[in-house]
């Protein structure tokens, strides 16, 4: 390979795998990695071409600010193409983006301002308004309006379409590709490339569940958005001024837990990190598959990569605590422990090791109290007052044994009490340590009774 000028050199003619152990039906079923691109996403894509394009038109010369509301990779991607331009760039995300996602948009050099994702367009803090509102006020600001913005389509109708077109002659061509829509521009330009160059080939829509595009594709009908969604980056509660769906043959309706999970076997049986949303798309794509009675080629972009979901979908305790990984029900306290000793999923400290030690470990796992356990025995309690009240004035405290900041006179409470035998305990300030008679099974805390109760409620 060629050594690149630029990292923007390498966006592009990612490579295209075939699935080997998925149930795909009769068909054969094959992956474009566009997670493999520099910012890894396919938006890196249109990130060049609507700067490249802007730039010579005139309307942007490096040093100016440009603006744009993004709920997935766009930002990514454009932070990507900014920095290595010379221009300033503002976010505004939804607060449902993932923090790598945010992590990272932040290292690139960009500002990132948060917004609501329980609203919809035309409300004032619907990250898509606020954006075009935060460009008009700002002083020569350009707002890149990736919804609005024919250069986003001509990525790929120009670009990515033609480059599948090629790859998948090596298999004797493409009869179906599967893919989301959010600003609808990788839709839109596969749909025009391959109207030209392949109209055989059919188009099939992946949309989360809550998103109003199912809907349209597959009844012709516009309704309201009845719900939000987890998943980043695809589903729409409006159409874009700049999507054509009129070549969109289906459309499934895909729900986060099958999103989530589905991602997860792709990693596990085909070895492939991807993101949120191709979850969505795979999943779609392996319905279709199988509904089929004739073989067919079909082709699904992995459109991102997993590593920037790493603490949510990837997460054991993140798919727990939302309801998308099933647990073994007790029908008592269990039911409410996420993380059960007896599984050593609880993170402990010993009675003899420093409060050094303690205090990196609720840093590292995220957690404010530890239970100080001597074997497998429960011997007392550490949370961050504790920790505070004994270092605060004297941080060579820091160097003490836990056994001299913790609580051993402990509130404990039986696993066969009810729920509202927690309440008292939390209104104390304190975490509920639930024991089957001599025996240590975990904790709950505040937020895991609220996980519980809104699971009840799904």
């Amino acid at each position: 390979m060629p050594i690149a000028r630029s990292v923007l050199d390498l966006i592009g003619h990612t490579p295209i795998v075939k699935a080997q152990h998925l149930d795909t039906g009769p068909c054969e079923l094959y992956f474009k990695l566009e997670s493999q691109n520099p910012g890894g996403s396919v938006k890196d894509r249109i990130g060049l071409k609507m700067i490249e394009a802007a730039e010579a038109r005139g309307d942007i010369k490096p040093g100016d600010t440009l603006v744009e509301g993004t709920a997935g990779n766009t930002g990514l991607g454009l932070a990507l193409v900014a920095q290595q331009k010379g221009y300033k760039l503002v976010l505004v995300v939804p607060d449902k983006m993932s923090r790598e996602k945010i992590f990272n948009l932040k290292a690139m050099g960009a500002q990132v301002v948060l917004t609501r994702s329980d609203v919809a367009k035309g409300h004032p803090d619907y990250y898509q308004d606020l954006a075009e509102r935060l460009a008009r006020e700002t002083p020569g600001a350009y707002f890149i309006n990736q919804f609005g913005n024919p250069d986003n389509p001509a990525a790929h109708e120009f670009g990515t379409g033609p480059e599948i077109l090629a790859q998948m002659a090596e298999a004797g061509g493409l009869d179906a590709i599967v893919f989301g829509c959010g600003s609808s521009g990788t839709m839109t330009g596969l749909s025009r490339c391959f109207a030209e160059q392949s109209p055989h080939t059919e188009l099939i829509l992946a949309d989360p569940v809550g998103s109003i595009l199912e809907d349209y594709i597959n009844r012709g009908e516009i309704v309201e958005k009845s719900a939000s969604w987890m998943v980043e980056g695809i589903g729409e509660d409006f159409l874009p001024s700049i999507s054509d769906f009129s070549r969109v043959k289906k459309a499934y309706a895909i729900s986060d837990k099958e999103s989530f999970l589905t991602a997860r076997e792709l990693l596990e049986k085909e070895g492939i990190l991807g993101g949120s949303s191709t979850g969505t798309q795979l999943a779609a794509a392996l319905r279709y598959c199988r509904e089929q009675t004739m073989p067919k080629k079909v082709l699904v972009l992995v459109c991102d990569t997993g590593n920037k979901y790493l603490s949510k979908m990837y997460n054991d305790y993140w798919m727990l605590d939302n309801g998308f990984i099933e647990r073994e029900q007790h029908g008592d306290l269990r039911d409410l422990i996420l993380r059960p000793f007896s599984q050593r999923d609880t993170v402990v400290v010993g009675p003899d090791d420093l409060l050094m030690t303690a205090y990196q470990r609720m840093k590292l796992y995220d957690v404010s109290q530890l239970p100080v356990m001597d074997g497998d025995g429960l011997v007392g309690i550490l949370d961050e007052s504790d920790l505070l009240m004994h270092v605060y004035g004297e941080e060579a405290r820091f160097r003490d044994k836990v056994s001299t900041a913790m609580v051993s006179k402990l509130d404990k409470i039986d696993v066969r009490d009810p729920v509202e035998a927690l309440l008292p305990v939390f209104d104390r300030g304190h975490v509920a340590i639930i024991t089957d008679g001599e025996q240590f099974l975990g904790l709950i805390t505040r937020i895991d009774l609220l996980n519980y109760l809104r699971r009840r409620v799904e």
